[in-house]
Protein backbone atom coordinates (compact mmCIF):
# COMPACT_ATOMS: atom_id res chain seq x y z
CA UNK A 1 0.00 0.00 0.00
CA UNK A 2 1.21 3.48 -0.84
CA UNK A 3 0.19 6.34 1.40
CA UNK A 4 0.22 9.87 0.14
CA UNK A 5 -0.70 13.13 1.78
CA UNK A 6 -4.22 14.37 2.43
CA UNK A 7 -5.98 11.06 2.89
CA UNK A 8 -5.07 9.41 -0.40
CA UNK A 9 -3.97 5.80 -0.54
CA UNK A 10 -3.20 3.31 -3.27
CA UNK A 11 -2.68 -0.42 -3.65
CA UNK A 12 -0.95 -1.91 -6.65
CA UNK A 13 -0.67 -5.35 -8.17
CA UNK A 14 0.63 -6.99 -11.34
CA UNK A 15 -1.99 -8.82 -13.39
CA UNK A 16 -1.57 -10.47 -16.81
CA UNK A 17 1.20 -8.07 -17.86
CA UNK A 18 -0.51 -4.92 -16.55
CA UNK A 19 0.09 -2.85 -13.44
CA UNK A 20 -3.15 -2.16 -11.61
CA UNK A 21 -3.76 0.61 -9.09
CA UNK A 22 -6.67 0.79 -6.67
CA UNK A 23 -7.12 4.26 -5.21
CA UNK A 24 -8.93 5.63 -2.18
CA UNK A 25 -9.40 9.32 -1.51
CA UNK A 26 -10.83 10.62 1.74
CA UNK A 27 -14.20 12.30 1.18
CA UNK A 28 -15.18 14.23 4.29
CA UNK A 29 -16.97 17.54 3.98
CA UNK A 30 -17.25 18.18 7.71
CA UNK A 31 -15.35 16.82 10.70
CA UNK A 32 -18.68 15.92 12.32
CA UNK A 33 -19.52 13.56 9.46
CA UNK A 34 -18.09 10.03 9.24
CA UNK A 35 -15.15 9.43 6.95
CA UNK A 36 -15.99 8.05 3.50
CA UNK A 37 -13.56 7.10 0.77
CA UNK A 38 -13.96 7.47 -2.99
CA UNK A 39 -12.64 4.45 -4.89
CA UNK A 40 -11.19 4.31 -8.40
CA UNK A 41 -8.83 2.24 -10.51
CA UNK A 42 -6.04 2.82 -13.03
CA UNK A 43 -4.71 0.29 -15.54
CA UNK A 44 -1.11 0.76 -16.74
CA UNK A 45 1.20 -1.06 -19.12
CA UNK A 46 4.86 -0.19 -19.76
CA UNK A 47 4.54 2.79 -17.36
CA UNK A 48 1.72 4.32 -19.44
CA UNK A 49 -1.89 4.79 -18.39
CA UNK A 50 -4.12 2.55 -20.48
CA UNK A 51 -7.45 3.39 -18.82
CA UNK A 52 -8.84 4.88 -15.61
CA UNK A 53 -12.22 4.28 -14.05
CA UNK A 54 -13.25 7.58 -12.58
CA UNK A 55 -14.97 7.44 -9.19
CA UNK A 56 -16.58 4.04 -8.64
CA UNK A 57 -18.44 5.01 -5.48
CA UNK A 58 -18.02 6.09 -1.87
CA UNK A 59 -17.04 3.47 0.71
CA UNK A 60 -16.83 3.18 4.48
CA UNK A 61 -13.16 2.15 4.48
CA UNK A 62 -10.09 2.96 2.43
CA UNK A 63 -9.44 -0.78 1.97
CA UNK A 64 -12.91 -1.30 0.47
CA UNK A 65 -12.39 1.64 -1.91
CA UNK A 66 -8.99 0.33 -3.03
CA UNK A 67 -10.30 -3.23 -3.42
CA UNK A 68 -13.14 -1.95 -5.62
CA UNK A 69 -10.63 -0.06 -7.78
CA UNK A 70 -8.46 -3.15 -8.20
CA UNK A 71 -11.51 -5.28 -9.00
CA UNK A 72 -12.52 -2.82 -11.73
CA UNK A 73 -8.98 -3.00 -13.14
CA UNK A 74 -8.94 -6.81 -13.22
CA UNK A 75 -12.32 -6.83 -14.98
CA UNK A 76 -11.00 -4.30 -17.51
CA UNK A 77 -7.96 -6.47 -18.27
CA UNK A 78 -10.12 -9.60 -18.54
CA UNK A 79 -12.35 -7.93 -21.14
CA UNK A 80 -9.72 -5.89 -23.05
CA UNK A 81 -6.33 -7.46 -22.45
Amino acid sequence: MWRTSRGRQMQTEKYRGYTLWGHSILQQEDILQPERFAGSGTVMRDNKVVDASGVLGAFDSDDEAEFTGLSWCRAWVDSHG
